[in-house]
């Protein structure tokens, strides 16, 4: 009779259920492949992948424990320990599980049993060198016209001046909470709830890049040039995501942003000067 394991695709998603595979997880020793805790839920997501769950929440306490053990694991690796992927309430830990079956300082029946294992006991551990991410960076917007297109649409939906659209939107401060999607594309949340609009019913084939967009209670800023379906109010002259550079993207996770209005003659002036940058 087969036997199945229940997995998170998506930290907001119905879970789904999929048949275990014998191997280096030693699955015939597990009934389910989760380990759960109050606030801390470990997830199988395959041979190579787990996913640490803090809560089923958009919350900057949430975000803030996501970034810190995302760093605690930084400084204190596994054996086997590849990358994270951090997300709103879920941190996504990626290793080479023939390493980590190998390893006899990680405890555990199989590979699933260790990583988890090894992360239980380092969610425990408190590191003096965790710092939060609240690096604030100003983003420069030129809102409405040719760079944003839904401006207007998105003033009528709320009964609600153009001028006062961009006023509020360019009033709050905003928390990167993951970065998906595309490449550099950053997920922010602490928009002024009167602005939350619906996604585009059709969405366009191309979104420019640098285009600041509205998607329910959301904003976000499109770092290249892909189809899409957020309403485009505004765009940046800045890059958000250079592949040759150290940190190709110019956000992260726990960043804070503002934006700043600017007029479409401060635009072409902070193009015209990155371009010639680039050339230099």
């Amino acid at each position: 009779m087969a036997k199945f394991v229940t997995i998170n695709c998506c930290q907001f998603i119905t879970p789904i259920k999929l048949p275990i595979q014998q191997g280096l997880f030693n699955l015939q020793t597990h009934t389910g492949m989760n380990k759960v805790e109050a606030g801390f839920n470990i997830y199988y997501i395959s041979e190579r992948a787990v996913a640490v769950e803090f809560r089923q929440l958009i919350d900057e306490h949430v975000l803030r424990q996501v970034n810190s053990f995302n760093e605690l694991i930084y400084q204190n690796p596994f054996p086997g320990f590849y990358t994270t992927v951090p997300a709103y309430a879920t941190l996504t830990v990626f290793f080479d599980p023939v390493q980590v079956i190998q390893s006899s300082g990680l405890q555990g029946a199989g590979c699933f049993d260790k990583v988890c294992n090894y992360l239980t006991v380092l969610k425990n551990k408190r590191s003096s060198t965790i710092a939060p991410l609240n690096e604030t960076i100003t983003i420069p917007v030129c809102y409405g016209d040719k760079f944003g297109p839904d401006l207007n649409e998105v003033a009528s939906l709320h009964n609600l001046s153009t001028a006062e659209v961009i006023n509020l939107h360019s009033s709050a401060i905003y928390k990167v909470y993951m970065i998906g999607f595309v490449p550099g594309f950053a997920y922010l949340g602490g928009m002024p709830e009167v602005l939350a609009t619906p996604r585009k019913p059709t969405p366009r084939r191309a979104i420019p890049a640098g285009s600041v967009g509205i998607a329910g209670k959301q904003t976000g800023i499109y770092p290249l040039e892909t189809p899409g379906g957020w309403q485009i109010i505004g765009r940046t002259p800045l890059t958000l995501f250079n592949a040759v550079l150290p940190q190709p993207a110019l956000l992260k996770a726990g960043n804070q942003v503002v934006f700043k209005p600017i007029d479409e003659p401060e635009f072409d002036h902070l193009i015209n000067n990155a371009n010639a940058d680039t050339n230099h």
